[in-house]
């Protein structure tokens, strides 16, 4: 990386730094070799988003990222000094990432996708931007996702749709896919994204990538435009296991700010990167989740892959229980789901906070007129059609508590305990299945998400990993989902997979920059 002397003395313009398929360990090497520094990591990464997210001589861009943060080269520059003087605040100093858009960064707009919202800039950071930023970390740019993180397939009235880097044609999943298409398309080494029902692990499994959804309460959700209070997670996307353990290391724990983290005390691993052994399957009980195979049309090549990820990790020292059909289990989790009736409360109260009655263009459509709500935000209109539906569907929400809104809590308890006698009725370390039933599908054509339920509505952890590619190209994710705080165990097991399988590889259509 260092540029060498021409014949006639003095000294050549630096290559471009090549940041593509870089892991966030391998930039942490290169800059305590001095390889490279935090500035021209930064300028690489731009010079990728220039080249690849937008429309380009008749080439669709990739249309990941909304906002690039203006400060960023400035951010790299003091933490290049700061390396000099002999201080590095530890791996993640000096590495670029992203955030998803729904998640507060002080100085920048966070948007939910949605135009309505353009001009809501909220006064900090989210907590765990703000522990990013602690442990070094530049954010880089702001991620588009599925408008008010809605659905899986990554489309809003600000960012338009996003694409696959595998397959353009093709959906990158969701709601979290701005966040895994720029990691995929090595905008980026590492980003963090929302999980509420498959937000990050169906976007994780459609770009080739490792995504985590941490038990309920493990990490803070303040400062993150809500779907369900009782079900919002964040959690990283990575190329690697060792960099997913790399961000929770950096963004767990107590948060006063968000009293579910309460459960967090005494739960938290000096480092979940001690987890990460070759040899963490030998022993490990899997419970394979039949119901989650299927047998027709793309289905079936995801059961493959999946199939042959289990035959893996049974090489690997595994013991593997085939559970059978529970059609208990897949109806409690079916009905188990909060976000229709949490919706309204818990963003309204997300506003009242990070938007503070801004935009006020927006505050004084609908009563009350001096706050920013919901109720404002469909009126405005200015929302990608689809979900504006189903926003105005939820204006004037019934209060909670009531009788349908217990009920579902009522599922989500039963779902619970029925996991948790699962697990320790046949002895199970955790359950394995597709983290969806299909490959990315063409851009227009919906899928099927309902394997993210199992993890989302009970709220137990669970871990999505690459498990190789159909015969047309497109990836697939196999799940990991363990008892609450078993996420040393997960990245354990989702890392020996990993190494023995080496199934990661970078998109072919963003290829290193000449």
């Amino acid at each position: 990386m260092r540029p060498s002397a021409p014949a006639g003395g003095g000294r050549a313009a630096a290559p471009p730094t090549e940041v593509a398929g870089r892991t966030v360990s391998d930039l942490r090497a290169m800059l305590d070799d001095g390889a490279v520094t935090s500035v021209q990591l930064v300028e690489a990464y731009l010079r990728r988003i220039d080249a690849y997210d937008r429309d380009r001589d008749g080439r669709p861009g990739l249309r990941a990222v909304l906002t690039i943060d203006p400060s960023a080269v400035a951010q790299a520059r003091r933490l290049d000094a700061e390396r000099a003087q002999g201080h590095v605040r530890g791996p993640l100093h000096g590495i670029p990432v992203v955030v998803k858009d729904n998640i507060d960064t002080a100085g920048l707009p966070t948007t939910s996708g949605s135009l309505a919202l353009r001009g809501l800039r909220p006064p900090d950071d989210a907590t765990q931007v703000a522990r990013l930023r602690e442990a070094g970390a530049i954010v880089l740019a702001k991620t588009n996702l599925h408008e008010y993180a809605m659905s899986i397939y990554t489309t809003s009235s600000l960012g338009g749709q996003t694409r696959n880097p595998y397959d353009p044609g093709r959906h990158p999943g969701g709601s979290s896919g701005g966040t895994a298409a720029a990691v995929a398309a090595s905008f980026a080494p590492a980003g963090l994204g929302t999980d509420t029902c498959g937000s990050v692990r169906i976007p994780a499994a459609h770009n080739n990538l490792v995504g985590v959804r941490p038990t309920l309460g493990l990490s803070s959700r303040d400062g993150v435009a809500p779907l369900a209070g009782t079900q919002d997670t964040v959690g990283p996307l990575t190329t690697s296991v060792e960099d997913a353990a790399l961000l929770l290391d950096a963004t767990v724990g107590y948060d006063p700010a968000d009293p579910v983290t309460e459960a967090a005390v005494g739960a938290v691993p000096g480092s979940y990167t001690g987890a990460l052994r070759r040899d963490a399957l030998e022993g490990a009980r899997l419970g394979i989740v039949t119901d989650y195979f299927g047998a027709e049309g793309r289905e079936a090549d995801t059961t493959a892959l999946v199939r042959a990820a289990v035959a893996d990790m049974e090489a690997l020292g595994a013991e593997v229980v085939e559970l059978g059909p529970r059609p208990e289990l897949m109806d409690t989790a079916d009905r188990a789901n909060r976000v229709r009736h949490e919706f309204e409360r818990d963003l309204n109260a997300y506003l009242a906070g990070s938007a503070r009655g801004r935009p006020g263009r927006l505050a004084h459509l609908a009563e009350p007129r001096d706050e920013l709500t919901l109720a404002d935000i469909v009126a405005s209109g200015e929302v990608t059609p689809s979900v504006l539906d189903t926003l105005r569907a939820w204006v004037n929400s019934p209060a909670l508590p009531n009788p349908e809104y217990d009920e579902v809590l009522r599922r989500r308890d039963l779902l619970r305990e029925m996991l948790s006698g699962l697990l320790a009725a046949n002895d199970l370390d955790a359950l394995v299945y597709p983290a969806i039933s299909e490959p990315p599908t063409p851009i227009g054509v919906r899928q099927s998400y309902r394997n993210c339920r199992l993890a989302a509505f009970s709220g137990f952890p669970a871990v999505s990993v690459p498990a190789g590619f159909t015969s047309d190209g497109l990836p697939v994710g196999v799940e990991l989902l363990g008892a609450p705080f078993s996420e040393p165990e997960l990245l354990g097991y989702a890392y020996a997979y990993e190494q023995a399988t080496g199934h990661r590889a970078p998109p072919e259509g963003t290829p290193p920059l000449g």
